[in-house]
C-alpha cells in the first residue's frame, strides 16, 4: 500500500464512506459504543492485530464499553494519510463482527 499524505478533498471523499468518523485536531476520529466491556476490549484486540502488521497504531483509550480512536501518521508531521483511512475502513469491518 502506497503511504502518502492525503489532501482535505480526499479526506472528505474518504469520510463520506466511513460512518461517524470526523476530523478532530488534525486527526481521524470516532468514538465507538459497544454493548460491553468485554466486547469493547474485544474489538480493540483484533484491531491490534491488523494495525501491527500494518506497522500502524492508534492513538485510542477504553473506558467500559467504549473506544475513542484519532489516526493520524506520526511519521508523516501527524498528518491524516492513507494508512490512516486503511486502519479506519478495518476498524469498520471489525467492528460489524462484534
Amino acid at each position: 500500500m502506497e503511504r502518502r499524505k492525503l489532501s482535505a478533498a480526499e479526506i472528505q471523499t474518504a469520510l463520506a464512506e466511513l460512518p461517524g468518523w470526523s476530523v478532530q485536531d488534525g486527526k481521524l476520529h470516532k468514538v465507538y459504543k459497544f454493548d460491553s466491556f468485554a466486547r469493547a476490549i474485544g474489538w480493540m484486540v483484533s484491531v491490534a492485530v491488523h494495525a501491527d502488521k500494518m506497522d500502524h497504531h492508534p492513538e485510542w483509550h477504553n473506558v467500559y464499553s467504549r473506544v475513542t480512536v484519532d489516526l493520524a501518521t506520526h511519521d508523516m508531521d501527524d498528518a491524516i494519510s492513507t494508512f490512516d483511512i486503511a486502519l479506519a475502513r478495518q476498524m469498520e469491518a471489525l467492528a460489524g463482527q462484534h
